[in-house]
């Protein structure tokens, strides 16, 4: 069924009155996790440029949270922190491939302890040992003085025709399966169940082209979906100078391949075809909420939808993630069901290791004192004070940064400092007056940044965090070195930059030995 005919029935058949009711039984819960999905789309004003028929659907029968985020920009330590329930410098999971261990206790688990029935299927990254040699190294080496282009120009390809509806195949699967499973296997259960769904979309996809060792720096999509894309407001966004660009931000452009010439055109048919992939995003969403609905399921089930971070889309001239931009760190997260209050837009700024305590405190289960989260159903009821303390924390330690990053967002401001705190210059972001993010304030207001600095510094003692990954990168990368023997110079000239590396291989040889020798000394 398409998806504007089915929300077109779910507003006819619509009971309003399962909002706030009360029941005996705790409710089942659905969350359907996308990868890459920007939060700004999820309201006005950047809902406007894209139909998402089903994300609207929850905002106006549920809660949109309007100012929440990733815990990490990228993928697996973003859902380490979502599953475990901590922030990254705790888990230490500090970049795609050092996550969580296979065994560690998740939210999932407290909540079949309690008697529900668990089930999740499609993408789940948040334990270590995935993603490509070249990420890992990518991650360990990014403090090494040399500039590669580590990933693939972003591009765009069309498929298709205007009937092509199913275009990301294995997300599609995994969506049919979780499907069958509500239609077939929950109504029959006699306990409470939560379904856990991962989307890969709208994340790009890998560049055939480039070979097996390429990223993921295409968007792809169908004449059906660019469609749902109003091009009229399809922005370019302004980009800073070369010149003007903090020092990581540029060391972000040029290893995302991003510095060289794009024609506008290039940038628009970017993010408009981004912007197609998040409407297939939610029209599979919309699957999931139609099988609710004919199940009689969705008066008994609090709904979820969030992502474990954005993309940029030529943003700050950029694309992926990995930066504290919004585009990149600012995820959507929505809510339906019994006990959220209907049409709710909180602004509060949240983030998803909130969710861990949320999902117990839905379930009626006693929530751990430990938690770097807090419940955010006091948020969406409005039936109890909140506890929230009104600032969120998100750090990152991967590849294309150089250098370990820190954000705090509390009311308009966004602080972001590196490093130790000293090597590298801070940004302060008025996101009440500059939503674009252009104007770094933080030499305007010195003392403001001293207090929010202290503040993050009685969270995270981020200094001696940076220095611990430190210590982690050059581990890690002398031991895969060695353990590569007389391979060693041809693997690491053949990874994902190896354009750039056999320009002058000696050099990076050299730049990578120069510094191991700290290691060495120690």
């Amino acid at each position: 069924m398409k998806p504007v005919l089915l929300l077109q029935l779910f507003q006819l058949r619509v009971v309003c009155s399962y909002i706030n009711s009360a029941s005996p039984h705790p409710p089942n819960i659905v969350m359907v996790m996308s990868d890459a999905f920007d939060g700004r789309l999820t309201f006005a004003p950047g809902n406007k440029v894209v139909q998402l028929p089903f994300i609207n659907y929850i905002r106006q029968m549920g809660a949109v949270f309007l100012n929440s985020y990733t815990n990490s920009p990228i993928c697996c330590p973003s859902r380490a922190a979502m599953w475990s329930g901590h922030f990254v410098h705790l888990t230490e999971a500090w970049n795609n491939y050092k996550c969580l261990a296979s065994n560690a206790t998740t939210w999932m688990d407290h909540l079949e302890k309690a008697g529900y029935h668990t089930h999740r299927m499609g993408k789940l990254d948040y334990t270590s040992g995935s993603h490509s040699v070249s990420n890992r190294v990518e991650a360990w080496t990014r403090e090494v003085l040399f500039l590669l282009r580590q990933e693939g120009r972003p591009v765009t390809d069309l498929v298709g025709d205007a009937s092509t509806l199913r275009v990301m195949s294995k997300d599609w699967n995994n969506t049919d399966r979780a499907v069958q499973w509500i239609r077939n296997s929950a109504t029959a259960l006699t306990q409470p169940f939560v379904l856990y769904l991962g989307l890969n979309l709208p994340h790009p996809y890998r560049t055939e082209a480039l070979g097996p060792t390429a990223g993921g720096s295409t968007f792809r999509t169908s004449p059906y979906w660019l469609k749902k894309v109003s091009l009229e407001q399809v922005s370019v966004p302004k980009w800073l100078p070369f010149s003007e660009m903090h020092p990581v931000d540029y060391y972000s452009t040029f290893t995302k391949n991003c510095s060289g010439d794009f024609s506008e055109q290039e940038i628009k048919d970017i993010r408009a075809f981004y912007y197609a992939m998040c409407a297939e995003t939610d029209a599979m969403l919309g699957e999931v909420i139609a099988a609710l609905r004919d199940t009689g399921l969705l008066n008994s089930t609090v709904l979820l939808f969030t992502s474990d971070h954005g993309d940029l889309a030529m943003e700050h001239r950029q694309f992926y993630k990995m930066s504290m931009f919004e585009g990149s760190s600012h995820v959507p997260l929505l809510m339906m069901g019994p006990g959220v209050k209907t049409g709710l837009e909180i602004s509060l700024p949240v983030s998803l290791v909130d969710l861990y305590p949320s999902m117990l405190d839905i379930a009626g289960v006693q929530i751990p004192d430990d938690l770097s989260g807090h419940s955010l159903m006091p948020l969406a009821s409005q039936a109890n004070e909140p506890n929230h303390p009104g600032w969120i924390l998100s750090e990152y330690h991967g590849c294309n940064a150089n250098a370990s990053t820190y954000m705090l967002r509390m009311a308009q401001w966004k602080y972001i400092t590196y490093s130790d705190g000293l090597s590298v210059p801070p940004q302060l972001f008025d996101l009440s007056k500059d939503t674009a993010e252009l104007h770094n304030m933080a030499s305007h207001y010195p003392s403001l940044c001293q207090q929010l600095d202290k503040l993050l510094r009685s969270i995270v003692d981020y200094p001696t965090v940076s220095k611990a990954v430190q210590h982690y990168n050059k581990q890690q990368f002398l031991a895969w070195k060695q353990g590569l023997g007389n391979n060693y110079t041809q693997v690491i000239a053949n990874l994902r930059w190896h354009i750039d590396w056999q320009k002058n291989p000696q050099y990076n040889e050299k730049a990578i030995e120069d510094w191991l020798t700290g290691l060495r000394m120690t």
